[in-house]
């Protein structure tokens, strides 16, 4: 699976359940961690751990292995690694806080 395929399938796993204010932000040059961050927001705590479930489930169904999966006990703040692709699902409280669209300003954003 291609890394934009597998944005895709992230980006849509997240709209599927109602995420809201999605960003995706263009790592590739910026950040060694991964090539693409899916910023998302949920209105609740059980709405933040369905979203980051249905990410992970949805990119098992098309074949990818998960790397790795944080914060889904507290739903504040879960980070789904994908490899190529992190998703970070935010709760809205969290979500202004850590404002990782100013962290990584430099980051161009794309749209989907």
């Amino acid at each position: 699976m291609t890394k934009e395929t597998l944005l895709q399938v992230a980006y849509n796993a997240a709209e599927d359940k109602k995420a809201e204010d999605i960003v995706v932000l263009n790592m590739e040059g910026i950040s060694l961690l991964a090539d693409y961050f899916v910023i998302c927001t949920g209105n609740s705590d059980r709405q933040v751990q369905s979203i980051a479930k249905e990410i992970m489930d949805k990119a098992h169904e098309e074949g990818h292995e998960v790397k790795s999966m944080e914060g889904f006990d507290s739903a504040r703040w879960i980070l789904v690694d994908l490899g190529d692709v992190v998703a970070h699902v935010f709760h809205k409280d969290e979500r202004s806080y850590y404002n990782l669209e100013r962290l990584w300003r430099e980051a161009p954003q794309m749209e989907i």
